[in-house]
């Protein structure tokens, strides 16, 4: 594998430093969000998603989080229907 060089570092750099703002902006209005109207929940994680993506540790989170939502996605989806028949 050839030595990398000068251009293909910073542009490496460059990419993370994006992705890194971009994450940061989308979990920011993803926290803004839960008392505002939209999808918080989905912000914040579509933010550690994409921060998964050059972070290890954003991953970690990010799977992690994503466990616990969709346990209690499926516990929210057993519960038997309110208000009855009419």
């Amino acid at each position: 594998m050839a030595p990398r060089t000068g251009h293909a570092v910073g542009w490496r750099v460059l990419r993370k430093a994006a992705v890194a703002l971009a994450g940061v902006a989308l979990i920011a209005a993803g926290v803004a969000m839960l008392v505002l109207p939209g999808p918080g929940v989905v912000a914040i994680l579509a933010g550690l998603g994409l921060l998964g993506t050059e972070f290890p540790a954003a991953r970690r989170v990010s799977e992690r989080l994503n466990g616990y939502v969709r346990a209690a996605w499926r516990k929210i989806r057993s519960r038997p229907a309110a208000g009855g028949d009419a």
